[in-house]
């Protein structure tokens, strides 16, 4: 069988930086070929720079380095999107065909293309959000992540290209600083517990949002990517869940640790965007299909995120 060779776009990423190592430790070093936009600097394992907008750029990496898995990470996200919306779309879009038509023109063997709970509106069950629910966003990303998904099932159904997908809640870790998104303050908020400064929140104190921790999201897409394809039952993107909670109940968990600690709430315009979303998703499907499991409660992401800060 042919050996892995992976290559990652968005590499320098919050989720990227994390992936590129668990991959590199899975594969082995030199056969990760970690891009971006800028130069990641030295790293154990190939780096490259790469628009991902370029399509022959693209597809020379994938010949040259005979690429069999690409993790297209690289995307405007959803408060910088809203900033510019139609700079925000043609990015996300166009980088993403880019991946499948590479993909599908050069021969290679699974592509993995992450998308979120942005994907969800208000139509939208608030509670245990199911797998199959109507899709309206409120978000150029939310509406880049939809039309992404119905572009990964159609050129698994009509070119058999093995495109795999998670539907991310709020991510968390400590590896690297957030890059964007609107669940972003339960990285920041860490960050400030430990400097011991006040933090100011941009969403409400009873604001509940799905999240998951760092180290169950990339365990997450290991398991997805390398689960049999007939177990991949969903081409679109599966639910995925780890916990729910408010920005109060973060700044509780943190006080049983750091009783000092202070958060103050300005909803400014993130506020909108996280109304629109789900407070907790149902991930039975991904439970079924392919044996998830998060490891990771509030409290023991608090504990572990303190710690390394520290």
């Amino acid at each position: 069988m042919k050996q892995s060779r992976i290559l990652i776009t968005g590499a320098g990423g919050q989720i990227g930086t994390v992936l590129t190592d668990a991959l590199r430790q899975a594969f082995g070093a030199d056969n990760v070929l970690a891009t971006d936009l800028r130069d990641l600097g030295p790293q154990a394992g190939p780096t490259a720079i790469l628009d991902a907008l370029n399509p022959e750029a693209l597809a020379e990496l994938v010949n040259k380095w005979e690429i069999t898995q690409i993790y297209h990470l690289a995307a405007i996200l959803s408060a910088t999107g809203e900033k510019n919306p139609l700079w925000a779309w043609d990015i996300n879009m166009r980088s993403l065909f880019n991946v499948l038509e590479t993909a599908r023109a050069t021969g290679v063997q699974k592509v993995y293309y992450p998308s979120s709970i942005a994907v969800f509106g208000r139509e939208a069950a608030k509670f245990d959000t199911p797998q199959f629910e109507v899709l309206i966003p409120e978000t150029v990303y939310g509406i880049s992540k939809v039309a992404g998904e119905n572009w990964a099932n159609y050129y698994f159904r009509r070119y058999g290209l093995d495109v795999r997908s998670l539907r991310y809640p709020g991510i968390i870790g400590y590896q690297s600083l957030p890059g964007g998104g609107t669940t972003d303050y339960a990285v920041d908020i860490y960050h400030y517990a430990v400097r011991g400064e006040t933090f100011t929140c941009f969403l409400s104190a009873d604001t509940a949002l799905p999240m998951l921790y760092m180290p169950d999201a990339i365990r997450a897409t290991l398991e997805l990517m390398e689960a049999p394809a007939e177990n991949i039952r969903v081409r679109s993107s599966y639910n995925l869940a780890g916990m729910s909670f408010t920005p109060a109940e973060i700044a509780a968990s943190i006080q049983k640790q750091v009783p000092d600690f202070r958060i103050q709430y300005a909803p400014d315009f993130r506020q909108a965007i996280a109304d629109s979303w789900p407070a907790s998703i149902d991930d039975s499907a991904a439970r079924q299909d392919w044996g998830w499991k998060p490891m990771y409660d509030l409290d023991a992401m608090t504990t572990d995120m303190l710690t390394h800060l520290r």
